[in-house]
């Protein structure tokens, strides 16, 4: 699934809560999990009803799917951290005013090595590099 299949341009972007967040990182991190595997994963412990019904609301932003293998259910993320990242800054973009002043202060924020990598890449685009 593709950033765009997640956000539409007139839609918000979608950010998550503080206990989705920690929940989609778990998945980034450790792949398919099941509600216990994530309760027993998690820093704090959680009831199995809140772990429950935030992958619910994962799955309803599309953010995560579920599959069944045998008498467990595994949930796992339906895009990339990187991808998640991706649609956050591109909305960013979009409902931020002067796009080129954003791109702008953005890229006077980051570091050298990041500022080289963009490079490259926007070099390799251009059929330069």
């Amino acid at each position: 699934m593709t950033s765009e299949s997640v956000s539409t341009e007139n839609s918000s972007p979608i950010r998550l809560g503080a206990l989705e967040q920690q929940v989609m990182d778990l998945l980034w991190d450790e792949g398919a999990l099941t509600v216990r595997q994530i309760i027993e994963a998690s820093d704090a412990d959680p009831a199995y009803t809140t772990i429950a019904t935030v992958l619910t609301n994962l799955e309803r932003k599309h953010l995560v799917q579920r599959e069944r293998q045998g008498r467990s259910v595994f949930h796992t993320p339906s895009i990339s951290r990187e991808e998640h990242a991706a649609t956050l800054m591109q909305k960013a973009l979009v409902n931020g005013g002067d796009r080129a002043a954003s791109i702008l202060h953005f890229v006077e924020g980051i570091g050298a090595a990041d500022v080289e990598l963009l490079r490259g890449y926007l070099n390799s685009k251009d059929g330069r590099g």
